[in-house]
């Protein structure tokens, strides 16, 4: 059979009745959805709004704690410049003693072996005279003659 012949029998659609009634209804409906969607969108847009305030203040109090972070950082990093600083001024101070000793020592040794060397010639000197003679001649021509081939 055909389906329009039926319906055009009783005379209206099968989709709720007469065609004021129905656009009242999906008016209804579509000013409800509205009213929804918008109320959905400013809870969104307060939630977001809320979120992002939090965001800010976290992002804030990281920013603080960071730079509290590289102070302290800082800070430590000083100290423990200065603490190496002073260890290492300290033992340069004591190799310059150190050092100082041992110069102080040689310098001592140096002095008492010319005394004794010295006295070893000038006591020479007394039990051979004339031999200490040939020998201050014969140091006298050596140095002659090195000063001669230099000009």
């Amino acid at each position: 059979m055909d389906q329009s012949a039926s319906r055009g029998a009783s005379g209206s659609s099968s989709y709720g009745g007469t065609a004021g009634k129905g656009n009242e209804t999906v008016g209804n409906a579509l000013n409800r959805g509205k009213d929804a969607i918008s109320n959905a969108a400013g809870a969104a847009a307060s939630d977001a709004s809320s979120d992002f305030d939090n965001l800010r203040n976290d992002f804030n109090s990281l920013k603080d704690t960071v730079t509290k972070f590289v102070s302290q950082a800082s800070d430590q990093a000083s100290k423990s410049v200065r603490e190496a600083s002073h260890a290492v001024a300290g033992q340069v101070t004591d190799a310059a003693a150190g050092l100082k000793e041992g110069g102080t020592q040689l310098a001592t040794a140096a002095t008492e072996q010319a005394k004794t060397f010295a006295a070893e010639l000038e006591s020479m000197g007394r039990r051979n005279p004339l031999g200490a003679m040939a020998g201050a001649v014969l140091v006298g021509v050596l140095i002659g003659l090195m000063g001669r081939s230099r000009t």
